[in-house]
């Protein structure tokens, strides 16, 4: 009889320990517990150490950290009628652990495909301009339409960032003939600018100039002195009018337009 009280007595303690061993869960800091009994919810619990009823409590655990979520390439056609190839990527992490079990069968699947369809329909409303300059906006829409749509399920979509937008070679091409057109516009404009001011200054210094009737002729023998310097050349130089002024007023005088001048 004593040796059967014994061992009924280890037996005893053998299973309550079993069921203590069983009772016992630890969660990290970035983890936490979802406690259902008999398929009822109960309540969040975690990090650390808890107990649950053996048997009759199950525990779903649920990771908060911050997730990375990487959307496949997705191709699309732009509002422009231009096809193109894209891929984004998304952050995303768990804020209600009971609604991320009760909500949704699979909230990581769910949220990965509703990324792949907001890129698409994202990209199929926006033009082709718009997505290779404005990219920041397009970030921000695609992250209030993915977190508004993952918000029942207890998601907190952070961030959303298109990483690289594929164009075909014809495109590419026609970019790149847009892109030197607009530089060319651009060199005409600032040399039509130039050409504009260059001439408001030659006007201001003709002005200047006609106030003193010998400054021409002094701007003219400085213009030789310079062409002069440079040896072996050649030039054929106008001779202003007012230096002829005096032979064009004296009837019977041969009217001089040039002179060539070898230096």
């Amino acid at each position: 009889m004593e040796g059967t009280g014994f061992t009924l007595f280890c037996f005893i303690g053998i299973v309550l320990v079993g069921l203590l061993v069983a009772s016992v869960r630890i969660t990290q800091e970035y983890e936490r517990g979802v406690i259902f009994r008999l398929g009822r919810y109960v309540s969040v619990k975690g990090p650390g150490l808890f107990f649950i009823i053996p048997f009759v409590d199950r525990m779903e655990r649920i990771d908060l950290r911050i997730i990375t979520l990487d959307v496949p390439t997705q191709e699309a056609i732009t509002k422009d009628n231009v096809t193109v190839k894209v891929n984004a990527v998304v952050y995303f992490r768990v804020i209600q652990p009971d609604a991320a079990v009760i909500q949704i069968e699979n909230y990581f699947r769910a949220t990965r495909e509703i990324a792949q369809t907001s890129l698409r329909n994202v990209i199929g409303q926006s033009e082709l301009d718009k997505i290779l300059q404005d990219r920041e906006a397009i970030n921000d829409r695609l992250q209030s339409i993915i977190d508004e749509a993952t918000e029942p399920w207890g998601i907190k979509v952070s961030i959303v960032e298109i990483k690289d937008v594929e164009l075909n070679t014809t495109m590419i091409r026609a970019i790149a003939r847009q892109a030197e057109a607009e530089r060319d516009r651009r060199a005409k404009v600032i040399h039509a600018q130039g050409e504009l001011q260059a001439s408001e200054q030659l006007a201001q210094a003709a002005e200047r100039l006609s106030l003193a009737p010998g400054a021409m002729t002094l701007r003219y023998l400085q213009t030789l002195i310079d062409i002069g310097v440079e040896n072996n050349t050649t030039t054929i130089f106008p001779i202003p009018l007012e230096l002829l002024r005096e032979f064009l007023n004296s009837p019977g005088q041969p009217v001089v337009s040039a002179e060539k001048t070898d230096s």
